[in-house]
């Protein structure tokens, strides 16, 4: 027997699998119903500091990329942010013109709907 911690819907499991000897087949066993000790969660990005329009992620990710610094003008429809999910780059455009204010950095994970940026 092999054990596993398996990951369902948020929630830990510890189980055993038989390995396959002599062409039997493999049976998996729950050993514990309850959950094991809970996967580590991504941290909540910072509350956006100043004045101005929110941009709040539209996916959870990596801060791959800030694409301005602090206090730079931007136009509506720049790229401000790279977010990287599932191997993919995501752009996130700035929703109006302003002056842009992080509340996150690269490199942090972040949640949808947490607060990266505003622009005032």
């Amino acid at each position: 027997m092999r054990k596993f911690n398996v990951n369902v819907n948020g929630k830990s499991y510890a189980v055993e699998v038989e390995e396959i000897v002599d062409g039997s087949t493999v049976t998996p066993v729950v050993t514990k119903a309850a959950p094991v000790a809970a996967a580590p969660k991504a941290a909540p990005a910072p509350v956006a500091q100043g004045n101005g329009a929110p941009v709040k992620a539209p996916m959870p990710g990596l801060v791959k990329k800030l694409c301005f610094a602090n206090g730079t003008q931007v136009k509506k429809g720049d790229t401000i942010i790279i977010l990287e999910a599932m191997k993919m780059d995501t752009p996130v455009v700035a929703p109006s013109d302003g002056v842009i204010n992080y509340s996150t950095s690269e490199g942090a994970n972040i949640d949808t709907g947490a607060v990266i940026a505003t622009i005032a």
